[in-house]
């Protein structure tokens, strides 16, 4: 029986074949010959150019949507850079560049002035939003542009006032700077996260600088020749707010391209007005109508008519001033009907999250208190649950809905809670199977207190 030949195929990370090694029959000596057989196809400078900046395996190794983004958002630091350059011209003249009776240590001062005040907004704005850059990244990627593009308005309108006001502009354009850096920097993070699928992130971040590198380089090079044929302040200004226009424009580009599969609060709202009409969306068509930018805790209609508010992580105090008769806060105690809170707490005993609704206003009003050990799963029937109970109400109820109609409320957030519960049980499968990242928690954007219900 004749030998058969080996056979070896070897592949590189996006599973493209870099080479095949074929064993021959063994001759009569027992010696045997390896050769190795390269692709025909042989890549390019260009596409050896392109490899060094995308990442290793692409385009297996990332999101689909990661190409669109990146080209919008190469777009948007190219007009950046050369605005950027006008800006620095300005503030430059700012300081006293050319005038012989500016003083280098009141330049100096100056710097010291804007660091520090850009600095304390840092940590002040971290401290806020902290919670809530990660959940809503797309948001804030866009919103650290819109801030960054007022610094620039405002270095460049700096030389026009006096210097007194001067240094107040300056200051607060080192703010907005400062801001900006923060929520990029952060919604950076999130969307790179959200690229990475094969645990690629340090090597994805890493070659998304060498394309900010190259850009910025470009944009400094195409800068320098603009800076130099606009002077006047009229050109200045126009190819400022031409260069904004497209910076702002390629930016939400890039953000609208990018299809998140964690469920944020508008997210998990379109998610359930789609269900309840049986159709279970992907991520791709969920970005299609989702808003870059919407109000926290908004409960929406699928007319985008506003159904009320719901806060999640809400702490006991702030619920027990929803349903109490009165606060004493002296003894910062409350005064409620004796069998309101056990009966309240017996409603969502077999779930991780009590939660009271308010509707002495337009609109309801939800407080949700989370238990300790609750999941992601858990905060989105929450969610699911005000959306229940907020699409049921009528106008009569809502006048109606009052601390002398806690049978009703009691009543409604039973059911609410057991439809919502179904639904995710219906669904849960179909979800994951589109896409959906449904154990990435993203429902709570600041931070929460967690409580344990125990007898004594």
């Amino acid at each position: 029986m004749a030998e058969k030949q080996l056979e070896i195929t070897e592949h590189d990370d996006a599973g493209n074949i870099t080479a095949t090694y074929v064993q021959s029959a063994a001759s009569q000596s027992g010696a045997s010959r390896v050769d190795v057989i390269l692709p025909t196809v042989v890549k390019s400078p260009w596409q050896r150019a392109l490899n060094v900046f995308l990442p290793t395996g692409y385009p297996h190794s990332v999101t689909k949507d990661y190409l669109e983004y990146q080209i919008y958002d190469s777009l948007q630091a190219f007009s950046s850079s050369i605005a950027g350059l006008l800006s620095s011209r300005a503030v430059l003249s700012s300081v006293g560049v050319g005038d012989s009776t500016a003083s280098p240590t009141a330049a100096l001062l100056l710097s010291i002035l804007q660091e520090s005040a850009g600095r304390v907004a840092t940590i002040l704005f971290a401290d806020r939003f902290g919670t809530s850059l990660e959940p809503e990244c797309k948001m804030y990627r866009l919103l650290a542009d819109v801030l960054n593009d007022i610094a620039f308005i405002l270095d460049c309108l700096s030389p026009v006032f006096p210097k007194p006001i001067r240094v107040v502009i300056l200051s607060f354009s080192s703010v907005l700077r400062a801001l900006c850096g923060v929520a990029a920097g952060s919604a950076k993070a999130s969307l790179s996260a959200h690229f990475a699928r094969w645990g690629n992130l340090g090597e994805l971040n890493a070659k998304d600088s060498s394309q900010e590198t190259v850009i910025s380089l470009l944009g400094m090079l195409a800068g320098s020749l603009v800076v130099t044929w606009v002077t006047t302040p009229f050109a200045t200004w126009t190819a400022l707010i031409l260069l904004l226009s497209v910076h702002l424009e390629t930016n939400r580009r890039a953000v609208r391209a990018v299809s998140m599969r964690t469920l944020n609060r508008q997210r998990a709202t379109l998610v359930y007005h789609h269900l309840k009409t049986g159709h279970i969306p992907t991520p791709e068509a969920i970005s299609k109508e989702e808003h870059i930018f919407e109000r926290d805790g908004v409960l929406r209609a699928p007319d985008r008519r506003l159904l009320g508010h719901c806060s999640i992580g809400s702490s006991m105090v702030k619920l027990l001033g929803k349903v109490s008769t009165q606060a004493h806060t002296r003894t910062n105690s409350s005064t409620i009907r004796s069998d309101l809170l056990p009966r309240l707490l017996a409603v969502f005993k077999d779930r991780k999250y009590t939660m009271w609704c308010e509707n002495r206003s337009s609109s309801a009003k939800f407080d949700v208190v989370i238990k300790t050990g609750a999941s992601s799963l858990d905060l989105l029937t929450a969610w699911w649950q005000a959306l229940e109970f907020a699409s049921a109400i009528t106008d009569e109820e809502i006048r109606l809905a009052d601390s002398s109609h806690t049978e009703a409320i009691l009543e409604r957030l039973k059911d609410s809670a057991q439809t919502a519960g179904q639904l995710l049980r219906d669904n849960e499968v179909g979800l994951r199977e589109a896409g959906w990242a449904l154990d990435l928690g993203a429902l709570e954007t600041a931070s929460g207190v967690r409580i344990a219900v125990a007898a004594v």
